[in-house]
């Protein structure tokens, strides 16, 4: 499998919102740089894996929408829409944020994301 089919993969995923799942696709020294709209935000894996928790608390499914992937070397960029549905509203689907993510991958895991995001 490719870097670009592995990350099209881990969105595909419930990884987003099932800590379990997340864990097959981090590396254990995984880092991500997130400037978002709240401001800079750095994640190791343990905070990864809480922030997914918490996501999972909130909705009941999620699924991602890329528009773009671009593969080079070691390196995946992805343009992507993170829609979401609520615990409250399980039939509504609703926009969560746009993303753009720049994954570096390590032994066939995700290892570095620099990521951008804003809410829809």
């Amino acid at each position: 499998m490719s870097i670009k089919e592995f990350v099209q993969k881990f969105y595909k995923s419930d990884a987003l919102i099932d800590s379990e799942i997340l864990k097959t696709y981090l590396h254990p020294e995984v880092i991500i740089e997130w400037n978002s709209t709240k401001g800079f935000i750095q994640l190791d894996y343990n905070a990864i894996v809480e922030l997914t928790n918490e996501l999972s608390r909130a909705y009941v499914r999620s699924k991602v929408r890329i528009s773009h992937i671009l593969a080079e070397d070691d390196l995946v960029s992805v343009r992507y829409s993170h829609y979401v549905k609520t615990i409250e509203n399980p039939r509504e689907e609703m926009l969560l944020a746009h993303f753009s993510t720049i994954w570096q991958i390590k032994d066939d895991k995700l290892y570095r994301g620099y990521q951008m995001s804003q809410f829809s």
